[in-house]
């Protein structure tokens, strides 16, 4: 992923107004970011347990995205299984994500949603560059290139869901 500005960030949301984008909480280290090893970028809102977001780009264009998930935590015999990236981890550490529809339908209400990892961190995950809590990323017969290209592909559907 290409290096991103502040205003590059705020620019690209498309499921919130101008106004919410313009007072969402963006990183501060987005110079410190391993641009080159981000397939999109996530985040959470430190200011609410609940909301989160995500920044990929799409057909050459950025699309940003306000991300919803419920802020209880399951225990942690239990395991659950991203959709994005497939890392496994215990307790909260997938969460069902869910993004309000661009639009008219959004406005109306309308959404959708995916299990993610909770943190967002599915490009370091598939890359071997952050570890899951003891979780971990099932040993796989694909090439790193490969994982990628799912992980992105994943994604790809879900943020064109957003239109549908």
């Amino acid at each position: 992923m290409r290096s991103l500005t502040e205003s590059d960030i705020r620019n690209s949301f498309v499921n919130c107004s101008k106004g919410e984008a313009k007072r969402l909480a963006v990183p501060r280290d987005l110079g410190q970011l391993p641009w080159d090893d981000l397939d999109f970028l996530g985040w959470r809102d430190p200011g609410a347990p609940d909301r989160s977001f995500l920044v990929a780009e799409r057909r050459g264009e950025l699309l940003g995205v306000t991300l919803r998930f419920p802020s209880s935590r399951r225990g942690l015999l239990h395991r659950s299984m991203c959709s994005l990236c497939l890392t496994t981890h215990p307790g909260g550490g997938v969460s069902l994500m869910t993004a309000r529809k661009a639009g008219a339908a959004g406005r109306e209400g309308n959404s959708v949603g995916l299990y993610m990892c909770t943190d967002l961190a599915c490009s370091l995950y598939v890359r071997g560059r952050k570890v899951p809590e003891s979780g971990g990323r099932l040993e796989e017969s694909l090439t790193l290139d490969e994982q990628i290209a799912r992980t992105t592909g994943n994604l790809s559907a879900f943020l064109d869901k957003l239109y549908g």
